[in-house]
């Protein structure tokens, strides 16, 4: 069979007027939904990186495929009503896209009224479909397709209509998708949708439950293989995926803001600039350090109020609760998942997790003894705060220094405490030519792996790859 006779057919199994949908909470069950799905799937067939459809001879049945795709968002459209902006823009996108012959996609007025940050309620569902990449998952422009639905509890309504207000952020839950997310994308973000200008954006969302699910896999696996004696509430949550979920919510609501906020230089992650991957890894690391913190500030000062006799509310509580739960998330997703996952090809995300552990192991908070791990869990709130400490005070001084001066203070921050690789220039002293030369000398001299696996991390990295590799694609009802 020809592959113009396969689409053919495919085009035909596909093409449907399916029954209108009324109730959000079964949409990815209903006939609508699998029309969108297997259309979107058949249509990413056909593209090619850009989003675009070059060849002509697909184009027929891209304009079925497209067809059927509105055809579906008109059937759902009914069950996601605080959408219908959004629903009938992404309609007249697709529209647009088939009658210009699926040239590079253009996307923005679908996108500029989708505003999921404006419904953030527990449980509300939107549908999402854009042409995207995908973060940490395909850097092709295809279609993809959503069912997501809010995570949003009252003590995270609290917290944020209090002293971290994040307008922003939004959280969400999978439901289903397409194959751009059956990968380790964790994150939609409005960026990664195919349009013909970058306008102001106004939210970005995090998948919890997937974060959560990895979380409570790797960190459980971990806890076995390092001989770990888990605290009674950490152990808690890894039975709990609910509760693992909140705890990423208040960890990541407070991480997110923290992106612009405090002595910083200037948007010092957000803008797309080129720099030693260590700055990304400290900056990253400021803002989980900064949920720490903030962690620990909130529990103690509602640990003060119980101790001192009042009774808190039930909001109150969980926020407490939450509070303490955070802290063990952020060491031990630190610790055991980003650590070891991904390549060695700058990974500023592994970098800052063997930092937070050589630096708690390095003040003796943090022990591998007779081949098991244990923690003061007593003094390791004030060690992480200290390391907090240490970046925010590498920033503030930055404000005061030249750009590739501020680099080299980085760089000495991270080697006080990990170990470079030998053959490292930054180690041995760059060159007086570099020193005198522009940033992109300094920058190309940074190894590939400049702080390489420790023998710690290199053991405990075999030993869970497997586990890693696993939480490809996971979602919350995986465990």
């Amino acid at each position: 069979m020809s592959l113009l006779s396969a689409n053919s057919s495919a085009v035909q199994a596909i093409v449907g007027e399916p029954e209108v949908v009324e109730d959000a909470s079964a949409a990815e069950q209903s006939a609508a939904w699998a029309q969108l799905k297997d259309a979107a799937i058949a249509l990413r067939e056909m593209q090619i990186k850009d989003g675009s459809i070059p060849d002509a001879a697909h184009h027929t049945a891209a304009r079925e495929l497209v067809g059927a795709i509105i055809a579906a968002i008109r059937a759902l459209a009914p069950a996601f009503p605080h959408d219908a902006e959004y629903l009938t823009a992404s309609v007249v996108d697709f529209e647009r896209w088939a009658s210009e012959d699926f040239g590079v996609p253009d996307f923005l007025d679908s996108l500029m009224a989708f505003q999921p940050q404006q419904t953030r309620v527990d449980g509300i569902r939107h549908l999402v479909v854009f042409p995207m990449y995908t973060q940490n998952g395909s850097s092709d422009r295809l279609v993809e397709a959503l069912i997501v639905e809010t995570i949003w509890p009252e003590f995270i309504a609290a917290l944020e209509a209090g002293d971290y207000g994040n307008k922003l952020f939004v959280s969400l839950r999978l439901v289903d998708f397409t194959p751009g997310y059956d990968t380790n994308s964790a994150v939609l973000f409005p960026e990664t949708v195919a349009m013909r200008e970058i306008p102001t954006f106004t939210w970005g969302a995090i998948f919890q439950d997937r974060e959560a699910a990895r979380y409570r896999r790797v960190t459980r696996a971990a806890a076995e293989i390092t001989n770990l004696d888990l605290p009674e509430r950490a152990a808690a949550m890894l039975d709990d995926q609910q509760v693992a979920e909140k705890t990423f919510v208040m960890w990541d609501i407070i991480h997110d803001r923290t992106h612009m906020r405090g002595d910083l230089p200037f948007d010092p992650f957000m803008i797309k600039q080129r720099m030693p991957f260590f700055l990304y890894s400290l900056e990253e690391m400021r803002c989980d350090m900064t949920a720490f913190r903030e962690s620990v500030k909130i529990e103690r000062a509602l640990a003060a109020r119980i101790a001192a006799g009042e009774e808190l509310t039930a909001t109150e509580q969980e926020m407490h609760d939450y509070a303490h739960l955070v802290q063990y998330a952020v060491i031990f997703d630190r610790i055991f998942r980003f650590s070891i996952t991904g390549t060695r090809t700058r990974n500023y995300d592994a970098v800052g997790g063997q930092l937070l552990f050589a630096w708690l192991h390095q003040r003796g908070v943090l022990h591998w003894t007779d081949t098991a791990l244990t923690f003061d869990w007593e003094a390791v709130p004030d060690a992480v705060v200290a390391l907090g400490d240490a970046i925010d005070d590498l920033y503030w001084h930055s404000i005061d220094r030249p750009k590739v001066a501020h680099w080299l203070a980085a760089y000495d921050l991270v080697r006080g405490t990990l170990t470079p690789h030998p053959a490292s220039q930054w180690a041995r002293g760059l060159s007086d030519e570099i020193l005198a030369g522009a940033p992109k000398g300094y920058t190309d001299a940074v190894m590939d792996d400049e702080f390489p696996l420790s023998m710690f991390f290199e053991t405990l990295h075999k030993k869970m790859k497997p586990v890693i590799e696993s939480t490809v694609g996971i979602r919350g009802s995986d465990d």
